[in-house]
């Protein structure tokens, strides 16, 4: 019965910790499927507006292209996690509550104008590692572990964040359905490509 109760559950989109949860804490499952219902539309929603900043990023990037330019000479770049909520935060990031917290609560007190800024600055980082991946350039090349090292500097401004984390943490680009897909949209082939930079990068670092 149990068993049956979490494949019910896992093909219904909750991820596993959740299932536990439910299990433990004798959870009622109507209410958890609500709750996860209500994210099902957030990200849905989120995803509408995902598909179409990257279209406007598409149209960006050609036109980059035929005027010489890099995308990231442009001035305000595309925010791709417009409109993202804190609780979808912690959903994104479940697998490190400790750095859930701290987002959230850095977010939290953080005004819409510096929410904004900070979700295009993230945006922006991205596309540069899209562009070096565009470029032919190894998850090892000196600008792509620059783009790393820029990357782990920004999560220790809101925690100790270990080598050992940050290396996790970059295997969840690939692993973490919600980060994969926000990778993916830029460039196929993206998530691997960040993942293999933070690897590199934290090999190359004491732990």
């Amino acid at each position: 019965m149990r068993l049956q109760q979490i494949l019910v559950l896992r093909a219904l989109g909750l991820g596993l910790p959740g299932i536990g949860r439910i299990l433990a804490e004798q959870i009622d499952e109507v209410e958890a499927l609500r709750g996860h219902h209500r994210r099902l539309l957030a990200e849905r929603d989120r995803l509408d507006a995902l598909a179409g900043t990257v279209s406007r990023t598409i149209g960006a990037l050609e036109q980059s292209r035929k005027d010489g330019t890099s995308m990231t000479a442009i001035n305000r770049p595309e925010n791709l996690f417009e409109g993202i909520e804190p609780a979808q935060y912690e959903e994104s990031l479940r697998d490190f509550p400790e750095h859930a917290e701290a987002v959230t609560r850095r977010v939290t007190a953080m005004t819409p104008q510096g929410i904004e800024a900070g979700q295009r600055e993230r945006t922006a980082r991205m596309v540069r590692f899209a562009e070096l991946m565009a470029a032919g350039l190894p998850a090892d090349a000196d600008a792509v572990q620059a783009g790393a090292d820029a990357q782990y500097r920004a999560l220790t401004e809101l925690r100790t964040v270990s080598v050992e984390e940050y290396r996790a943490l970059g295997r969840s680009c690939v692993d973490n359905e919600q980060w994969r897909a926000a990778y993916e949209a830029i460039a196929p082939g993206l998530a691997a490509y960040q993942r293999d930079a933070i690897e590199a990068y934290a090999a190359s670092r004491p732990g």
